[in-house]
């Protein structure tokens, strides 16, 4: 049986099914592992790491654990509570419409965080004069419809990880501060904190950038440095503004104040970074990397959820589930009815009812002709049962998205 428990009933013996805390948090490469010896235990208390999951059945058990699914269940009942109620930006442009340009936005966005990030690493002088004017386009795509973008958010490999990642934080900052309500110049300011957020992570070293395998301690704190390192790229910049500035150095700081750089705490955490957190550990989690799989995004929201008592601020995170939905666009979904489909565009009145494009019948094992669904109507019977692994199907389910009139 699988088991949560804080970290102060952890002990050697103990099985470690699952860490509660995103990869950028610990320095554990596996998060399913046999706890051997106390020194392990203290690494995961000087990480920050507050509470685990144990396995009962590889390991010493704990009769004050709280089973997963009672825990899963508690978790999905908050979250549910937490969106209650969906909110949706009026689209001036349907997804079909908008798709073409989002695509363009997207690969332009990829091509100047790449450059940048490049001179960077080669020690050239680093021009941020693209940045602006990307950002004002990704902020006009989403304006006109949000769902384009957002389906793209989840494309990426792993060699160019590090320049997608930051792409897709520059988008979900934009979307997420849209939901909130912030002016345009804010919207700019949060969309540019997103694009160089990570600009720091080009001084660490490829070979620990990119380690398939356990980091030591030292290559630990070379990962953890990054924060602070972009922050003074970007002051030797120069034209820099203070959002991005704070965005860059706190995105990785923690609610309960285990993050770091500078170990701040609630309050003493900027909204800005705040938001920032949540969305750089949302992207993180959902992606490949060479060090783990992604998980589908319904899951990375119910995890964050769950951390979120420690990590994260819970109203923000709340406000962002809204924004990008329970089911959020690009998931892959089964439905009552038997049928796969991939959600393209989130509901005004229900979270848990998004529109749908089904493409695959899994009781006939077999392709359908795409059909739209929008499971937020009066008429409509069907509902969404769990969200999918595309690996398990073996289906991208993003290349379904368009072109769909939405």
């Amino acid at each position: 049986m699988q088991k949560k428990i804080p970290i102060e009933r952890l002990k050697s013996g103990m099985y470690i099914q699952d860490i509660c805390g995103d990869w950028m948090s610990h320095p554990f490469w596996r998060r399913s592992f046999l706890l051997k010896n106390e020194k392990d235990v203290d690494r995961f208390r000087e990480a920050g790491i507050r509470e685990v999951y144990i396995d009962t059945a590889r390991g010493l058990d704990d009769a004050e654990g709280v089973a997963a699914a009672e825990v899963q269940q508690v978790v999905q009942q908050e979250i549910e509570e937490a969106v209650e109620q969906a909110q949706e930006p009026v689209r001036e442009r349907t997804l079909a419409e908008e798709m073409p340009r989002a695509r363009g936005i997207h690969a332009q966005a990829n091509r100047v965080v790449r450059e940048m990030m490049r001179d960077v690493r080669l020690g050239r002088a680093v021009s941020l004069e693209n940045v602006e004017p990307l950002v004002d386009a990704v902020t006009e795509s989403i304006l006109s419809n949000g769902n384009a973008l957002l389906g793209l958010v989840g494309i990426k490999n792993k060699d160019d990880y590090t320049f997608q990642h930051s792409v897709s934080v520059c988008t979900l900052m934009i979307t997420f501060g849209r939901s909130l309500g912030l002016p345009a110049d804010e919207l700019r300011e949060a969309g540019i904190g997103g694009l160089v957020h990570d600009i720091g992570k080009m001084l660490v070293p490829e070979e620990v950038l990119n380690k398939p395998g356990r980091l030591t301690d030292e290559e630990f704190d070379l990962i953890r440095r990054h924060p602070g390192d972009g922050h003074e790229i970007l002051l030797g910049i120069g034209g820099v503004g203070e959002v991005a500035l704070d965005i860059t150095r706190h995105h990785h700081e923690r609610i309960d104040g285990s993050g770091y750089p500078d170990r701040l705490a609630g309050e003493e955490i900027s909204t800005m970074a705040r938001m920032a957190a949540i969305v750089d550990v949302y992207d993180a989690i959902t992606a490949d990397r060479c060090y783990h799989k992604g998980m589908p995004a319904t899951e990375a929201l119910r995890k964050m959820w769950e951390w979120s008592i420690n990590h994260f601020d819970r109203k923000l995170l709340a406000s962002f589930m809204r924004c990008v939905g329970i089911y959020p666009v690009g998931s892959l979904v089964r439905l009552e009815s038997g049928r796969l489909g991939v959600v393209i565009a989130q509901s005004s009145q229900d979270a848990l009812k998004p529109m749908v494009r089904t493409f695959f019948n899994v009781r006939a094992n077999a392709y359908t002709t795409p059909d739209v669904v929008d499971l937020s109507k009066a008429n409509c019977s069907d509902r969404i049962v769990s969200d999918e692994s595309p690996r398990r199907w073996n289906i991208d389910p993003r290349r379904f998205m368009d072109p769909v009139a939405a």
